[in-house]
């Protein structure tokens, strides 16, 4: 196992609020998070919804298998092969979970992944709107979400 750190890098945040639909009451005081491994209710560094960008490093550990490599950590939730981390928008002073995006490590390519072992830094880089204007959510693979590694 390695030592490595997922560095989340975010840009194009919906805003502080989203407006009511069909089926949706809307939110306002929206913030963006990550969220601990199977703890719903423990978000690191929440982000304004109109913060210019918002930035995540986690520290992880990363093993090469034969598919790929499987990245771990407290923030990295699923088991071998289903690596993910959410993103939870949350709304209002006590941050009420309304809606996650599902970052899906798994669909960052094996090359970029196994190059962020040597270098010690795995970069995930994605707009957080999606295409109606809200806070983005449901699993989030390339084109929207790219990798890089760096360091």
């Amino acid at each position: 196992m390695t030592g490595m750190q997922l560095r989340i890098e975010a840009v194009d945040l919906p805003g502080r609020e989203c407006g009511a639909g069909p089926g949706f009451p809307g939110y306002r005081d929206i913030h963006v998070a990550v969220q601990r491994r199977a703890k719903r209710d423990e978000l690191l560094d929440p982000q304004p919804g109109d913060a210019p960008h918002a930035k995540w490093t986690l520290e992880c550990t990363a093993k090469p298998t034969p598919t790929g490599v499987d990245i771990t950590g407290r923030y990295v939730q699923g088991g071998p092969g289903g690596r993910f981390v959410y993103l939870n928008w949350v709304s209002g002073a006590d941050f009420t979970l309304f809606r996650r995006a599902k970052l899906l490590l798994e669909e960052i390519d094996r090359e970029t992944a196994e190059a962020a072992m040597g270098t010690g830094l795995l970069v995930a880089r994605l707009g957080l709107t999606d295409a109606k204007g809200h806070p983005l959510c449901a699993a989030v693979r390339p084109p929207l979400v790219t990798g890089t590694a760096e360091g």
